[in-house]
């Protein structure tokens, strides 16, 4: 059962969403509306950077002190980065709730971004960066939507390029938190046995003073484009790897769009985590090709992108391509039986369910969607959505999506291979 949730506006415009689960733990999460994709042209990698220096001390605390403010009682306290938004996020136990949605607000509207630490942190990123390059199955991910989007703020890699981070200053950081850590380009969120009054007194009494920044002193809500489609691609790039890896995808349904949840059942069926899924059975059970094959439905705000991720050895690379394309091409000529749907279906609904079992979980699908839509999906409607979908929804999506004309590739090749 999803759990009951409420949400209420500060009049500073910070959206605030709290969903009642009976566990000893809450989750916590201050989503700012702005990732990658808000950088602007000497601002790569800036987004992650900020991310970083929020910890390093604001007005009234030193680096330890925001560390031990949580770490002291047993709580975690973390942040992330993706390409449209930043979490600052804090999982404690329930009596310390109340800590952590103060620490939140210190640490994202009351940071100082110390000069001498922003150095210092800035070595650490590029460590970052240089540590993702040795990790092929990784970074594949990263040049294909380079590709996917290229021209486009979409395309940029999250953590920045190395060149362009080292020359990242405090200026730029101070500019770019003046333009989006704001209240109202935010969501406060926190799931856990905590009550919704308890938390709008919280909220009230740690956010409620914060002032909206006016356009003229820098100030401004997130403006963005939403990409167009590309030429098709097929790159080959060697690597000192033993094993080829290879990504074929297109352009997909994004958030916005009425094809997302067919497509993402489309992906599910074809290489979901079960080990039951297509591809799996097909080329890793059956021919014994690949280890590891997955197909993936990645959603934006305003686009998608559909891929199936493998990797082989070079003895099997071609003929690995080839089984996928077939499966691809099954989905788009062959609508799935009565029994096949339902199976489909329930496999999906069984995953979520599965997710649904953790706080953490929640909190980010209901924070997420109040971030970018401004409205709540619940369980209970994700559930009858997916009911409704028929065969020849799943069959339409997959001809208007994964045409053969539309698929892109990127293989990642031994040295040696030819």
């Amino acid at each position: 059962m999803n759990p009951e949730f409420q949400t209420h506006v500060l009049p500073n415009g910070l959206r605030v969403i709290h969903a009642w689960m009976p566990r000893a733990v809450t989750h916590c999460a201050l989503v700012v509306n702005a990732g990658t994709r808000d950088e602007g042209a000497d601002e790569a990698g800036l987004a992650h950077f900020i991310e970083h220096v929020l910890f390093k001390g604001t007005v009234k605390r030193k680096a330890f002190h925001i560390l031990n403010r949580m770490e002291s009682v047993g709580g975690e306290i973390n942040a992330y980065t993706t390409k449209e938004d930043t979490w600052i996020t804090s999982s404690q136990r329930a009596k310390d709730t109340e800590r952590a949605l103060e620490l939140l607000s210190d640490i994202a509207f009351r940071s100082t971004f110390p000069a001498g630490e922003l150095d210092k942190e800035r070595d650490v990123i590029l460590d970052e960066i240089a540590g993702v390059q040795d990790q092929p199955g990784d970074v594949i991910f990263e040049s294909f939507e380079a590709g996917l989007f290229r021209g486009h703020a979409l395309a940029a890699p999250i953590l920045g390029q190395a060149e362009r981070v080292k020359t990242l200053t405090q200026a730029q950081v101070k500019s770019f938190v003046a333009r989006h850590y704001r209240p109202d380009n935010m969501v406060l969120g926190v799931v856990g046995s905590v009550t919704w009054d308890q938390v709008l007194s919280w909220a009230e009494k740690h956010y409620g003073d914060v002032s909206v920044p006016s356009v003229a002193s820098g100030g401004t809500q997130t403006s963005r484009r939403a990409p167009q489609s590309v030429a098709p691609f097929h790159l080959v790039e060697p690597k000192g790897i033993h094993q080829v890896h290879h990504l074929t995808g297109c352009l997909a349904p994004g958030g916005d769009s009425k094809d997302k949840l067919a497509m993402t059942v489309v992906a599910n069926l074809l290489g979901g985590p079960a080990m039951n899924c297509r591809l799996n059975l097909n080329i890793r059970e059956k021919h014994g090709m690949a280890y590891h094959i997955e197909a993936n439905h990645t959603v934006y705000q305003d686009a998608g992108v559909f891929n199936v991720y493998f990797g082989t050895d070079a003895r099997f690379h071609k003929k690995v391509e080839r089984l996928v394309r077939k499966e691809l091409q099954t989905i788009r000529t062959k609508a799935l039986g009565t029994r096949q749907l339902h199976d489909a279906k329930q496999q999906l609904l069984g995953q979520i369910a599965l997710g649904h079992e953790h706080g953490a979980t929640v909190l980010s699908g209901l924070a997420k969607t109040y971030l970018m839509y401004n409205r709540v999906e619940t369980l209970a409607s994700l559930v009858n959505a997916i009911d409704a979908l028929t065969a020849q929804d799943l069959l339409d999506v997959a001809n208007a999506w994964l045409g053969e004309d539309a698929l892109s590739s990127l293989t990642f090749t031994t040295p040696d291979a030819g």
